[in-house]
């Protein structure tokens, strides 16, 4: 049986053991009648949840109990998403509650994750990408924000408030390099990103983005939305800026014109998106930035300029 409460060490220790609860994930699945039938195998990656797949079309999704918040913002956000944009994401067939630990069974995605792709595609490749994340996320903010979904996301403003309290622990124990450190203070003490607030993700990145198999520059679907949160659009771009496009002026301009912005980002905004990513909720800049050589940045200021000036 799964553990009515378990910390966070603990669930990872579990999730590494397949064996110890892929039974009770079936035990599960075969209470849900002809929706349950087919082979069930532990999926690759999970992050904050059990994931199985089920057959071939279907993933059974098992979150712990501490985590029910993240629970119940999937929850709602499956059917505000599903088929209502131009790459797919999953459908909600069935959930509820096992033995104190919510799930869902969905439909699963057909594609290649982009984890693999993104390494071999060519730069015409790459930017191609980028410009399809960058319209998708800006069709999906482009949605209006159901009102059934602000109950169960943070308040944006207590957020950032709880993110800024923990934020130089945060930066200390995910390796900041000292002398950004020392400067952390003076540097968050600075506007943020505003804007309309929307539906957020928070999972535009490879970890959570299918190819198509047979043409891996195109996207092909979006899945995992237990880290969203309702807030200013900024925050979704944080993904794809750190992950795929930092220090890459032509990756950053074609993320840009996917989300219908213009001009480049100024000298201000750019340190503003840099706030933003050092009180990101999973912010760890030594894992997030795929750029060498950025923790020689004499300032947050120049980091910016190297991150994401054109």
């Amino acid at each position: 049986m799964l553990p009515a409460q378990i910390d966070d060490d603990a669930f990872d220790a579990l999730h590494e053991r397949p064996q110890d609860w892929l039974p009770e994930l079936r035990t599960l699945a075969d209470a849900l009648g002809p929706l349950g039938d087919g082979e069930l195998r532990p999926a690759s990656g999970g992050g904050s949840a059990l994931v199985a797949l089920l057959g071939e079309d279907r993933v059974l999704k098992c979150y712990p109990p501490n985590m029910q918040d993240h629970f119940a913002y999937e929850l709602g956000a499956l059917p505000v998403l599903a088929d209502r944009l131009a790459v797919p994401s999953p459908r909600l067939l069935a959930d509820g509650v096992h033995h104190g630990w919510p799930w869902m069974l969905m439909t699963r995605l057909a594609g290649t994750p982009m984890t693999a792709a993104w390494p071999v595609r060519d730069e015409p490749g790459k930017n191609a990408l980028l410009r399809q994340i960058g319209a998708l996320i800006a069709q999906v903010h482009a949605l209006p924000v159901p009102e059934s979904m602000r109950p169960r996301s943070l308040v944006w403003v207590d957020f950032i408030a709880h993110q800024r309290a923990g934020c130089a622990a945060r930066q200390q124990r995910t390796g900041l390099p000292d002398h950004l450190l020392a400067q952390l203070a003076a540097f968050l003490d600075g506007p943020l990103p505003d804007g309309p607030q929307a539906l957020l993700t928070g999972e535009y990145t490879p970890m959570n983005l299918l190819v198509d198999a047979g043409d891996a520059a195109r996207l092909a679907g979006m899945y995992d939305f237990g880290d969203g949160l309702i807030g200013p659009r900024a925050y979704d771009w944080l993904g794809p800026l750190c992950f795929l496009a930092a220090g890459q002026p032509a990756r950053i301009a074609a993320l840009r014109a996917g989300l219908g912005l213009a001009a480049p980002w100024s000298a201000d905004e750019r340190r503003q998106l840099l706030r933003l990513m050092l009180l990101h909720r999973y912010s760890c800049l030594r894992a997030q930035i795929r750029l060498d050589g950025w923790q020689q940045a004499a300032s947050f200021e120049a980091l910016a300029d190297r991150l994401w000036a054109e």
